[in-house]
């Protein structure tokens, strides 16, 4: 009796907060990314707009698990518990909105089904066109610089959503930072264990304050911090 090899899945974990706009039409460009089997988790990081009735009402059908904090916990917290509600081989991380294109799940996670590597960052910043707001360009420049002198990594997007991983990898890992710390606490945290971050080139459609970007001048001090704290 010849075995049927059993298909690998891609977990796919969105943080969200406030996304009423975005996260329905986000999810169906998930549905269409090229990757045939999904598991998409939803982590609703206690919104207050109408995003947790169009969760319930339209979302829920077409997601694998949609998880609802009782409390605001932070980037960070809600990537913490989607995490680990993964079962797929690997997990790539998503924001609630179109700044980063759900088509390009290839290019970032076949090199770890693959077995080439165990985590790749999709870098805004390896090809020659650099889009996003001049500020925000300068201080993840800043971010990378330091985190990569502490962690002998060699980045130029430390900050990138786009982040995939093994699953047993990232489920192995203690995620301690509630909000956008979480960028730099997991490249430290990966970078003890010698695993060497592969990049690959990603598209990037920024978005302003107005459109709902939530980060802001003092998530970049606490990266600092963190970037410090965790430092080898």
């Amino acid at each position: 009796m010849i075995m049927q090899k059993k298909a690998k899945v891609l977990s796919i974990v969105i943080p969200c907060y406030n996304e009423e706009a975005s996260i329905l039409p986000l999810v169906k460009r998930v549905l269409k990314s090229p990757i045939e089997n999904k598991e998409i988790i939803i982590v609703d990081d206690c919104s207050t707009d109408g995003t947790r009735k169009l969760l319930e009402e339209e979302v829920k059908p077409l997601v694998s698990k949609l998880i609802f904090h009782e409390r605001n916990q932070g980037k960070g917290g809600a990537l913490r518990t989607g995490l680990q509600a993964a079962v797929g081989d690997v997990v790539i991380i998503q924001d609630a909105d179109f700044e980063y294109d759900p088509l390009e799940y290839p290019r970032v996670v076949n090199p770890i089904f693959e077995g080439k590597t165990d985590v790749v960052y999709g870098s805004r910043f390896l090809n020659s066109k650099r889009d996003g707001h001049r500020i925000n360009r300068m201080a993840n420049w800043l971010l990378t610089v330091l985190s990569n002198h502490f962690t002998r990594q060699k980045l130029t997007d430390m900050e990138t959503c786009y982040k995939a991983f093994r699953r047993e990898l990232i489920q192995s890992i203690d995620i301690e930072e509630n909000r956008f710390g979480f960028e730099p606490e997991i490249t430290a945290k990966i970078s003890k264990k010698g695993i060497r971050i592969l990049e690959v080139p990603i598209s990037y459609h920024p978005r302003t304050k107005k459109q709902g970007k939530k980060i802001g001048f003092k998530d970049g001090l606490r990266a600092i911090y963190v970037i410090w704290r965790y430092r080898k």
